[in-house]
């Protein structure tokens, strides 16, 4: 049975009410703290399903990307974003790289500080961006 949410304009209390889809719109709803009638229908959360490219456009969208060179949390927090999309463990290299972005640490010191890097994923050496 589906939950409806009300709130009582008299006692201002919210509660929920469960109906049968039959039952909605026919069956009367009173306030189960002061029995009022006087209540109004409440929207719940709304949640939209998207499709992995439309999640995924959506971290792309270049403005988003924008000044990520110049900021090591900023970039560590889309990095973590983008792994959550994909819905893959990347691996525990790639965790702690985001984890150093994400406390501040530059692309370049984490580089240097994990020698090879970027072999194994095709970037180039020295490149310091490819996170």
């Amino acid at each position: 049975m589906p939950t409806y949410l009300y709130r009582c304009l008299s006692c201002k209390r919210r509660f929920e009410v469960f109906f049968t889809y039959a039952e909605y719109g026919r069956k009367a709803v009173n306030c189960p703290h002061c029995g009022s009638s006087q209540v109004q229908r409440r929207i719940g959360r709304v949640r939209f399903a998207r499709s992995d490219d439309s999640r995924l456009e959506d971290i792309g969208d270049p403005a988003s990307l924008e000044g990520l060179e110049d900021d090591p949390k900023a970039l560590g927090k889309v990095m973590r974003k983008m792994s959550s999309e994909i819905g893959e463990d990347l691996g525990p290299e790639f965790h702690e790289v985001v984890d150093r972005l994400e406390a501040g640490q530059s692309p370049e010191d984490i580089e240097k500080s994990l020698p090879g890097l970027g072999e194994e994923g095709g970037s180039e050496p020295g490149g310091g961006e490819d996170f």
